[in-house]
């Protein structure tokens, strides 16, 4: 509906290299044996081995820390709202008024920080490796973990501040890259997808509960096996059952896998936002 040109014309506007007229059958078949996996796209280099040799040089994404190639270079506030002509306004916008919410950006969507601020927060966004006795100056309501890129495990200050922060016992909450650093922080390890999880339409839950669609873009996954008695999960990608939710059972820390504010997307788990603001509220000291 909001098209003003063709794919072509956009990628070549915006430089971006396309390609078409493959076997794509062929190459699905190479992915579900092997997994994902480095690739690329040249019309520079057309020696087939020579060009292989270089995407064999390529670092594998596993160990890979992109968080500081993303983060943002300087705090600040956000204050847009979600579009009312694009997306749903909540019921209840202005119940999280007056509360502050300090957002670790690992390379954060724009609607995140949209959903935020159309329930009336406060929202300060700061760099991933701001100290975390910077982020307490602001005197939070909540902490938010954002999504990102690359492998969680190797983002060592979003951890080591991430912990720090959970000793404050501020009400937390964590998407996608947020959700791995809060289950690293928490004790957990994280683990390579062999296959990762993208689309708009995967669902999570658990038995006894409703089934939420979902919208999932990661490829790594937070192991259930590493998680200590005082952690629960929430709930499971019901494709593969590997961990899409997990929440403290005593603090007010939470988060899932998956992008409740995905626009466009299921709207089944926008509910999560409220309950994030329903957490600052009740823990508001």
């Amino acid at each position: 509906m909001g098209s003003t040109q063709s794919l072509s014309d956009y990628l070549i506007q915006h430089k971006i290299i396309g390609i078409y007229g493959i076997d794509t059958r062929a190459l699905t078949r190479q992915l579900r044996s092997v997994g994902a996996m480095n690739g690329g796209i040249s019309t520079e280099i057309l020696n087939r081995n020579e060009f292989a040799r270089q995407i064999q040089a390529t670092p594998p994404m596993a160990g890979l820390n992109l968080v500081k190639e993303v983060t943002t270079r300087k705090i600040y506030e956000w204050s847009t709202p979600t579009d009312a002509a694009w997306e749903f306004r909540p019921e209840n916008g202005e119940q999280g008024a007056s509360l502050t919410v300090v957002a670790l950006d690992f390379g954060v969507k724009r609607n995140i920080l949209r959903r935020l601020a159309s329930y009336g927060c406060r929202v300060i966004v700061v760099p991933a490796n701001t100290p975390p006795e910077e982020i307490l100056k602001y005197n939070p309501d909540g902490i938010f973990l954002s999504n990102g890129p690359g492998d969680p495990a190797a983002v060592i200050d979003g951890i080591e501040t991430t912990k720090a922060l959970l000793e404050a016992q501020k009400p937390t909450f964590g998407i996608c890259m947020g959700h791995q650093i809060l289950g690293l922080s928490l004790g957990a390890e994280t683990f390579k997808l062999k296959f990762g999880h993208r689309g708009l339409n995967q669902p999570a839950g658990l038995e006894q509960q409703p089934v939420e669609i979902t919208s999932q873009n990661h490829g790594f996954a937070v192991s259930p096996d590493s998680l200590g008695a005082d952690v629960e999960i929430t709930h499971l990608n019901l494709n593969d059952r590997t961990v899409a939710g997990l929440q403290h059972k005593t603090l007010p820390f939470f988060s899932v896998q998956y992008h409740p504010e995905a626009s466009p997307g299921p709207h089944d788990a926008d509910y999560l936002f409220e309950k994030f603001v329903k957490l600052m509220r009740d823990n508001r000291k």
